[in-house]
């Protein structure tokens, strides 16, 4: 049976994800046949108008009433508020269920989606998956594999952006973002969900401890602060624990600002006792530069290198990913306990910030 896609949102992600779609054939793969739906009908007969090759659908009971394949993929671009209630009934019509970041709400509604995915024998991915299976990436776990860096004793993983927030500098029609009732929360929910794609992918950790952690909201003279209310946070820090397969631990300093009034800062880092690693783990611009620490004879030495990756665009990775997942491939997508384990640790951020204690999450099956 031909590939069937069904795209719940006619918002502007979903937008990217039917251009990722009409891609595919690029690649040597059949077109597949798209649907789509969403509660906001004036927004559906424009999506469809610009993109008239999906199919469009009033309702989403209706669009999931029709008997599922084997292989059909639901696609959730909507706010996250809906994100378990949609997954969970897409689910359980018979179908496979791409999510978008963040997976959802908390970690009751994210363990639902895992146990009715389990329930229903469906696959359960996240679209954090936009920057995992970078080349860079697979270098710094090669050389970590090797033990090139001795012990390791510490990582830094810091984003640090003066202006960048989504609902206001960035995509400002979407006020949503700013509200913490549908979106969960701000940059943590934003793109906190990259950033611990990005360490787990690195790190492979079987359990983390938050330690500490803490958010704030910069104000700024920005004219829409003054229009709209928002009650998520732009800036949010913690202390990590990342305790590895081979039993070891190790401390991650990690932070995320899309707004602060200090410095703006980008550094990844792992550090061992035989030495570090730095690099660029997003390669935004498709190249990132990969820099190496280490003694030479009792000085310091380093050494650079720039790394290329692969044509595959962030915004096609989740869907073709996801399709590879599916197919029994080997692949990166994020699916099942793994997209649990890393979103629960974004949750566990948040309780512990609430509560001022300490937080486990412990991946299932580890």
């Amino acid at each position: 049976m031909k590939q069937r896609i069904y795209l719940v949102g006619a918002g502007a992600i979903a937008g990217y994800h039917v251009e990722a779609i009409a891609r595919l054939t690029e690649s040597g793969l059949e077109q597949p046949t798209v649907f789509v739906t969403d509660v906001n009908l004036s927004a559906l007969a424009a999506f469809v108008e610009r993109y008239p090759w999906v199919i469009p659908a009033e309702q989403l009971t209706s669009m999931l009433e029709e008997p599922a394949g084997e292989n059909d993929i639901v696609i959730v671009a909507t706010p996250p508020l809906t994100h378990a209630d949609i997954t969970c009934r897409a689910l359980r019509s018979g179908r496979h269920v791409l999510c978008e970041k963040p997976l959802a709400m908390n970690r009751e509604e994210a363990e639902l989606m895992l146990r009715t995915a389990t329930e229903t024998g469906k696959m359960l991915g996240c679209c954090s998956s936009r920057f995992a299976g970078l080349q860079i990436t697979d270098e710094v776990k090669a050389k970590l594999g090797k033990g090139e860096l001795g012990k390791l004793y510490q990582v830094q993983w810091i984003q640090r952006r003066k202006r960048s927030r989504t609902g206001i500098e960035y995509q400002p029609t979407s006020r949503w973002f700013l509200n913490r009732a549908v979106s969960g929360g701000g940059t943590l929910m934003d793109w906190g969900p990259y950033d611990m794609a990005g360490m787990t992918e690195v790190l492979q950790p079987v359990k983390v401890e938050v330690l500490h952690a803490w958010m704030s909201n910069p104000v700024t003279g920005h004219p829409l602060e003054a229009e709209i209310t928002s009650d998520v946070e732009q800036h949010v820090g913690a202390l990590l624990n990342f305790h590895l397969a081979d039993g070891s631990a190790v401390p991650v300093h990690y932070e995320r600002a899309a707004c602060c009034h200090g410095e703006e800062r980008s550094l990844t880092e792992v550090e061992g006792t035989a030495g570090a690693l730095q690099w660029d783990w997003l390669c935004l611009d498709g190249s990132g530069e990969l820099a190496e620490y280490y003694d030479e004879a009792g000085e310091p030495a380093e050494g650079r290198s720039s790394i290329t990756n692969a044509p595959l665009g962030m915004m096609d990775k989740p869907i073709v990913y996801f399709l590879q997942a599916v197919a029994g491939q080997a692949t990166h997508a994020i699916v099942n306990e793994q997209a649990v384990f890393n979103f629960s640790i974004l949750a566990a951020i948040y309780e512990s910030i609430q509560t001022g204690e300490k937080r486990v999450v412990t991946k299932e099956g580890a």
